[in-house]
């Protein structure tokens, strides 16, 4: 009940303040009627994730709520609504099942309806006078009835000198810094970094008589810190460990252990939702990395909605391997690759199927569709996409054979010639936004094969640079360009900037560091006619285009892109939302054109 108000004024606050800005200084969404506040409702979704309409607040409801004979129908329909708001947005599933726990029809409210709602007034006037602090502050949630901000951490590391090491380095710059943050450890005898081919981690052991004694001077030590922190005695014997395990654990459950550095404890098996990152230096592999990595998985709210990897050693190979083998659901503990010359020439497979090779489809390619002319029709095109995908796939097989390279049939300049085909059938056919009945639905475009391949801009600048240092003369290497732009997927959005950087070179030019120099100047007239054309908040329009470079990524969803428009109304026909995916629509290509 106390997470309805809290939505509810969040909602309302956010509405208002963007109504106040666009001018609607007297505009109070609490006294709108519904069918008014429905014209918001898709921009809404959009941005806080879910909708509530006016009557279904939680002040008006209470208002309500004294006279309501139905009140428990009420309250169950708005709960309902909230959750239903949410469903195909990306929220949905931090929303699915949000009120099961209130139960507006259970017996322990009372034993006829007017009992029950008796007691739901009570129960929403005792939320009412509760003070819940400011609404922006949102990074406060409850935990088992407690109200908590913040998330905690475990650090996995490699073996107990190291951990000894990270546990006093950071103790003194708590102390020296005054910082107030709690951070425990444990580990237990063989410790040692496991090497197991499948990488699974021993089973937890509470053996710390087969420490020795620095370690378990250590261990006591810190032991000892825990024991002052929260007024308990607990140490390094048989009896007094095992307690000390489940104490911490349940600590660190209810987030009041910051931060716990492991060797080979609760890596496995333990259960925090409060646990957001692991740290980790320490290597991990196959099932022990899943293993491992997976204590941060468990979903807590909205807040929470995935957990945090930060590795100080390169576990990426790991990691991909791992992710790859276990999330195959038809993998089976070993994925074999065939032989070399069974992806190469073909073979038949287990089911007795003929399976073309990579110098069969090569043939094919180069007699259905030889370079140079267009692909006509769009079954043609299909037929393209499919064969050229397959050679996609079973090139990213043999790359991983040494005896391919040499060996690739196409040279480099038509294999990008094709891939830049590839893309034209791609642009062209590309499934648009409400297109149905296309043969071209179930074809499956490679994009991602595709991009492992694909030329980047340093090539094109050793072109640009090549073609410079002949005097600008050289028109070949200017068709090169064009072939290799045309090639690439991420340079296509390009094309135009690059062919604007090349009429500007001359014998004086520094390709390298002029080319920076014309992107930055690009980006900032770019910018800036944006930001006037679409009259948006000149600082925060900059702010949000930083952060999309930086993430790789345009966010369009939540607050970030209501934060840099002008003041629009969401009703009365103030076209809000169409103005929000105008700016969208406008952001897009200038963040991959430059």
């Amino acid at each position: 009940m106390m997470f309805y108000r809290y939505i509810s004024e969040n909602l309302t606050n956010y509405i208002n303040e963007g109504e106040i800005e666009a001018g609607n200084t007297g505009f109070d969404y609490v006294k709108l009627s519904d069918e008014e506040a429905e014209q918001a409702r898709e921009d809404l979704v959009k941005t806080k994730g879910f909708f509530i309409l006016p009557s279904e607040l939680f002040c008006n409801v209470r208002r309500k709520a004294a006279n309501d004979e139905n009140l428990n129908m009420t309250l169950e329909a708005a709960f309902d609504h909230i959750e239903e708001s949410a469903k195909g947005s990306e929220s949905e599933d931090n929303f699915a099942g949000l009120f099961d726990d209130i139960d507006v029809n259970s017996n322990k409210l009372g034993t006829t309806v007017a009992k029950r709602n008796a007691n739901l007034v009570k129960l929403i006037e005792g939320v009412a006078n509760m003070g819940l602090g400011n609404y922006k502050d949102n990074s406060y949630y409850s935990l088992k009835g407690r109200r908590v901000n913040g998330f905690n951490s475990m650090f996995a590391v490699s073996s107990i000198p190291v951990c000894k090491k990270y546990y006093l380095e950071l103790k003194k710059q708590i102390t020296e810094q005054h910082c107030e943050l709690t951070i425990a450890t444990i580990f237990s005898f063989a410790p040692n970094e496991a090497d197991t081919a499948d990488g699974i981690l021993d089973d937890e052991s509470f053996d710390t008589d087969g420490l020795d004694q620095t370690s378990r001077d250590f261990l006591d030590m810190a032991i000892s810190d825990y024991n002052k922190i929260f007024k308990t005695n607990f140490d390094t014997s048989s009896k007094g460990f095992q307690d000390y395990y489940k104490d911490l654990s349940d600590r660190v459950k209810k987030r009041e252990v910051d931060l716990l550095i492991v060797v080979n404890m609760f890596l496995t098996g333990f259960d925090a939702t409060t646990l957001n990152t692991l740290w980790v230096d320490k290597n991990l592999k196959m099932h022990g990395l899943i293993q491992a990595f997976s204590r941060t998985n468990r979903i807590l709210n909205s807040v929470k909605t995935f957990g945090n990897i930060v590795c100080f050693r390169d576990l990426e190979e790991a990691t991909n391997d791992a992710i790859a083998l276990f999330g195959d659901k038809d993998a089976n503990g070993i994925v074999l690759l065939k032989s070399y010359e069974d992806y190469y020439y073909g073979c038949v497979d287990d089911k007795g199927r003929e399976q073309k090779g990579y110098e069969e489809r090569i043939a094919e390619l180069l007699q259905k569709y030889p370079l140079g002319q267009p692909i006509a029709g769009e079954q043609s095109k299909r037929d393209f996409i499919v064969l050229f995908g397959n050679i996609l796939r079973l090139r990213n097989i043999l790359s991983a054979f040494d005896r391919f390279a040499g060996n690739e049939i196409l040279s480099p300049i038509d294999f990008q010639d094709y891939t830049g085909a590839y893309h034209d059938v791609y642009d062209e056919i590309k499934p648009k936004q409400g297109s149905k009945d296309s043969i071209m639905d179930d074809v499956v475009f490679e994009m991602e094969l595709v991009k492992q391949v694909e030329v980047d801009i340093d090539y094109i600048l050793m072109l640009v640079a090549k073609y410079h240092d002949g005097n600008c003369e050289d028109k070949e290497i200017l068709v090169a360009i064009d072939k290799a732009i045309k090639s690439s997927l991420q340079l296509r959005s390009k094309k135009e900037l690059i062919e604007n950087f090349i009429a500007t070179i001359n014998t004086s030019t520094n390709v390298n560091a002029d080319w920076q120099q014309f992107v930055r100047e690009q980006r900032e007239t770019d910018i800036q006619t944006l930001i006037a054309e679409e009259k948006l908040k000149p600082e925060e329009t900059r702010k949000f285009v930083e952060n999309a470079f930086r993430d790789g990524a345009l966010k369009t969803t939540g607050t970030d892109v209501d934060r840099l428009m002008p003041p629009v109304s969401r009703f009365g026909g103030g076209s809000r939302d169409k103005k929000k995916q105008t700016v969208i629509e406008k952001l897009k290509p200038y963040l991959t054109r430059v």
